[in-house]
């Protein structure tokens, strides 16, 4: 049995994190959400809130024991362990320290995929009225515009979106 402790990227339901967060930490178990602040997006208001680093996703420390791994996944609002087909991935302790440095840090960070977005790219959606929905990355239309494609019922719609608003999807989930 593995008894090594390691760090494991964890999928929680679409604005779950902080619901997981804390019933994971609730059971004992090591957590990390990192967060930072930006602007809200309403109209009426112009305050800085904390939001998670990377929405939908905490960091846990576990065995790679199945029990470790099934109460973890028994919390409220957890989907899965990020993996391959041989099982979850742990992330190197020197990564999640750095996170944890620059969070510890109060200052402003700035997220995004590291690679830009190319034609045929699977995407999602991840904020409005289409959040959660999968598409096919278009094209570019300046101005941070983007245009996806998504399928409906066989038929193809195209939308334009604000880039801020849009995912490439890793190629291990998709």
């Amino acid at each position: 049995m593995n008894t090594c402790l390691n760090w494991f990227a964890l999928l929680t339901r679409s604005n779950f994190e902080q619901t997981v967060y804390n019933a994971i930490t609730g059971k004992k178990i090591d957590a990390f959400l990192p967060r930072t602040r930006k602007k809200s997006k309403r109209k009426d208001r112009k305050l800085m809130i904390e939001v998670p680093l990377f929405p939908g996703y905490l960091f846990v420390k576990s065995t790679l024991a199945p029990s470790a791994q099934l109460n973890i996944l028994k919390t409220l609002g957890a989907v899965r362990l990020l993996g391959n087909t041989q099982g979850p991935v742990p992330i190197p302790d020197s990564q999640i320290k750095s996170l944890q440095l620059m969070t510890a840090a109060n200052v402003d960070l700035i997220t995004g995929s590291s690679t830009l977005l190319q034609k045929g790219d699977p995407v999602m959606i991840l904020e409005g009225p289409m959040a959660g929905i999968k598409g096919e990355f278009t094209r570019h239309k300046g101005r941070g515009r983007v245009i996806i494609k998504i399928d409906l019922l066989g038929q193809y719609a195209g939308v334009e979106m604000d880039g801020e608003n849009v995912e490439k999807i890793p190629d291990f989930l998709s």
